[in-house]
């Protein structure tokens, strides 16, 4: 490990496929990753303090609970995983934030969650979570696609294409649309 506690982008992949992850999900985790680490350097030349390698592994691990069920609760399952692995709380929070732009904590306790936000609030959190809308499987897509997919598979007026909506936003404020 380099930084203490975080696992070097080996031990990450390696962490995956201990977890369980198909071989689909981890190429899908890899993608996510590279294109989170160019926004989160495209932040840096803009003056943005971004810890780089938090962001390569939580886009690493962002998908880990998928080892166990591909539902929307995959980010809560992964958070647990990461936690029972003894990864630090800031991996753990990336892979709980990133579903859906996140979830605030009225719609987690309807998903039968903890009662509190799942939101991401960290640069590095909100980097990830973003990254991994712009990701469709291995393909980078741009923003427009991506929202369509979660209309599609959402409902239009779902607050989570909102969320996703507003992230975008806040990214693009700062970075320009990357591709």
């Amino acid at each position: 490990m380099s930084k203490p506690g975080l696992p070097t982008r080996a031990e990450a992949l390696s962490l995956l496929a201990k977890a369980g992850c198909s071989q689909s999900v981890i190429n899908h985790c890899k993608t996510v990753s590279k294109f989170a680490v160019r926004l989160a350097k495209a932040f840096q030349r803009e003056g943005y303090p971004v810890d780089l390698q938090l962001v390569e592994v939580s886009g690493l691990l962002h998908d880990i609970g998928r080892a166990k069920t591909h539902s929307v609760s995959h980010g809560l399952v992964g958070g647990e995983i990461a936690r029972s692995l003894g990864l630090p709380d800031s991996v753990a929070k990336a892979i709980e934030r990133h579903v859906g732009g996140g979830v605030p904590k009225e719609e987690a306790k309807r998903l039968g969650w903890p009662a509190r936000d799942f939101l991401p609030a960290t640069l590095e959190e909100k980097i990830v979570c973003y990254a991994d809308k712009r990701v469709d499987g291995l393909r980078t897509v741009p923003m427009d696609q991506a929202l369509k997919s979660y209309v599609e598979n959402l409902g239009v007026n779902h607050p989570a294409v909102e969320r996703i909506r507003k992230l975008h936003e806040e990214i693009v404020a700062v970075v320009g649309d990357i591709s």
